[in-house]
C-alpha cells in the first residue's frame, strides 16, 4: 500500500467522506442485500489518461470492511486506455455498492490531476524548468491532490502555510514593502527556511534581490520583463515563474530561464479521467 494512506490525515479525510454519504445507512443497498453476500466488480477506464489513487481507492472500501480484497492489472503513474481493465474487486457486496461513488470520486479525481499534470510537464520537457503546484486545491483534498501532481510528472511547492515562508502582495502591503518584508521574515522564520517573495515589477525585483531574498516569484509579468528579472537574479537568487499558467499558454515561459514554473491549474482546473465500476455479481 502507498504511505500515503498510512498517515492519520488520509484515514481521517477518507472517513469524513464516507460519513457525508452515509449519514445512518445506505437505504438503497439495505433493500436489496440485506445480509452479508461475497461479490465481484470490475474497476474499468472510460478514456485515455494517467491512472492515480488506486490504494485510496482501495483504502475507502477497506475502511469500511477490511476483508476488501483487490487484484489492481495497472499501478499509479501508468498511462491507461478506454476499455481497460484497470482492477476486479472482491468483498461483501454492500460495501462494494456503498463505498464505491466515494472510492471512485477519489480516483477520478487524483486521475484527472495526474493526466493534466502529465500533459503540461511534457511541454517542460528537455528545459531546467521545474513544474510546481500551489496551494489552490480542493478543501480536504490536498494530501490526495499534491500526490496526483507528483505522479503526473510535477513538483510540489509548501504544503501549507506552515511550511514555507512565501511573501505575497498583501503581505508586502502588511509590511510596508519588499525591503520590510524581506526583512521581518529573516528576523522571525528558521533559519532553514528560504524566503520567497512575490514581485510585479522590475523595481521590485531589484528591492527584493538587494534585501536578501533567496525565492522571487514573478507574478503575472510580461515575458519581456521576466527574461530581464532572471538576468538579474542570477547567481544571487532562484526564480519561479506564476500567474495564470496553463497548458495552453505555458510554451510561452519554457524558454526563459527561470527555475521553477508553478501553476495552480494543476489541481483546480483538471477535469477528472472517467472510470467505473461495472459489472458487480455474486460469488461464492
Amino acid at each position: 500500500m502507498n504511505p500515503i494512506t498510512q498517515t492519520l490525515q488520509a484515514d481521517k479525510l477518507i472517513k469524513m467522506a464516507l460519513e457525508e454519504d452515509i449519514t445512518s445507512e445506505d437505504v438503497s443497498t439495505n433493500a436489496v442485500m440485506p445480509e452479508y453476500r461475497k461479490g465481484k466488480v470490475q474497476l474499468l477506464c472510460k478514456q485515455d489518461g494517467v491512472i492515480c489513487g488506486l490504494s485510496v481507492f482501495l483504502r475507502t472500501f477497506r475502511l469500511l470492511d477490511e476483508a476488501t480484497e483487490a487484484e489492481f492489472f495497472v499501478s499509479d503513474g501508468d498511462e491507461v486506455k478506454k476499455g481497460q481493465l484497470l482492477a476486479e474487486l472482491t468483498g461483501d457486496i454492500r460495501v462494494l455498492l456503498s463505498g464505491e461513488r466515494v472510492a471512485l470520486n477519489y480516483l477520478q479525481r487524483m486521475s484527472g490531476i495526474a493526466t493534466y499534470t502529465r500533459s503540461v510537464a511534457k511541454l517542460l520537457e528537455g528545459s531546467k524548468t521545474k513544474l510546481l503546484d500551489t496551494r489552490k486545491t480542493t478543501p480536504n483534498m490536498r494530501i490526495f491532490e499534491k500526490y496526483a501532481v507528483r505522479v503526473g510528472g510535477g513538483n510540489n511547492h509548501r504544503y501549507n502555510l506552515s511550511d514555507g515562508v512565501l511573501l505575497k502582495d498583501n503581505h508586502i502591503g502588511a509590511a510596508g514593502g519588499v525591503a520590510a518584508a524581506v526583512r521581518a521574515a529573516k528576523e522571525y522564520a528558521p533559519f532553514v527556511r528560504k524566503i520567497e517573495i512575490e514581485v510585479e515589477t522590475l523595481e521590485q525585483m531589484k528591492e527584493a534581490l538587494d534585501a536578501g531574498a533567496e525565492i522571487i516569484m514573478l507574478d503575472n509579468m510580461s515575458p519581456e520583463n521576466m527574461a530581464e528579472a532572471v538576468k538579474m537574479a542570477k547567481g544571487r537568487a532562484e526564480t519561479e515563474c506564476s500567474g495564470n499558467v496553463t497548458k495552453e499558454n505555458i510554451s510561452r515561459l519554457v524558454n526563459l530561464g527561470v527555475d521553477y514554473i508553478s501553476s495552480g491549474a494543476l489541481t483546480h482546473s483538471a477535469p477528472i479521467l472517467d472510470v467505473s465500476l461495472k459489472n458487480l455479481h455474486p460469488v461464492d
